[in-house]
């Protein structure tokens, strides 16, 4: 990869692990409700998604799902129903003051199954490797560029957004605003799903 191709995956890459979407909404959640070095496993989590995702892109099995529309539909259906799930049991429970116990295993599961179902995921690493990838050049010489720039990228991201929530967290908000602000992000990850489960799926009539 030249620099000028590295210069533009870098800036792609930024765009698309910045734009808010559930992993940024789930960091912030956490990061208000149980604090920052208790949300780093959900960073982590994240991270472990990217590379996997990485992986299986450069074997071409995300290209080969987008190519079979009656599986990518059912893997956006239940995606779909998981957000808006947790957009629901979120709103119920904004009162219920947070679980300062949460374990580490839980924090991780939850974000990187959010992640995983992300059809954000799907696109973005199929777009970065279907543009920025060089045909004449061996995969594995190019990834050796790609992945520690998209895991540093993506790194940085949320964990700003986790420190947003973090910050958000510790100020003296109010229990009402509080609870209105989780509920804000509740509606957030409902409204993803949503938009999820109407969106049209390539090849499926």
């Amino acid at each position: 990869m030249t620099f000028e191709g590295w210069v533009i995956f870098a800036a792609f890459w930024l765009v698309f692990v910045t734009t808010p979407g559930p992993n940024a909404v789930n960091c912030i959640t956490n990061g208000m409700s149980i604090g920052f070095r208790r949300s780093l496993p959900g960073v982590a989590a994240i991270l472990c998604q990217a590379s996997l995702f990485l992986a299986l892109s450069a074997a071409g099995v995300t290209a080969l799902l987008v190519t079979s529309p009656d599986v990518f539909w059912w893997v956006k259906l239940a995606g779909a129903g998981w957000l808006i799930w947790l957009g629901v049991r979120g709103w119920m429970t904004a009162h219920v003051p947070p679980k300062a116990a949460a374990t580490g295993g839980s924090v991780f599961w939850r974000a990187f199954a959010i992640a995983t179902i992300n059809p954000k995921s799907v696109a973005g690493y199929l777009a970065a490797f279907s543009q920025f990838v060089q045909p004449d050049v061996p995969v594995m010489a190019q990834m050796w560029v790609i992945v520690p720039t998209a895991l540093t990228l993506t790194a940085c991201s949320y964990l700003t957004y986790t420190a947003l929530g973090a910050g958000l967290g510790r100020a003296a908000l109010g229990a009402v605003f509080n609870v209105w602000l989780r509920r804000v992000l509740a509606s957030c990850f409902i409204i993803y799903g949503l938009l999820l489960g109407s969106a049209a799926t390539p090849g499926r009539a």
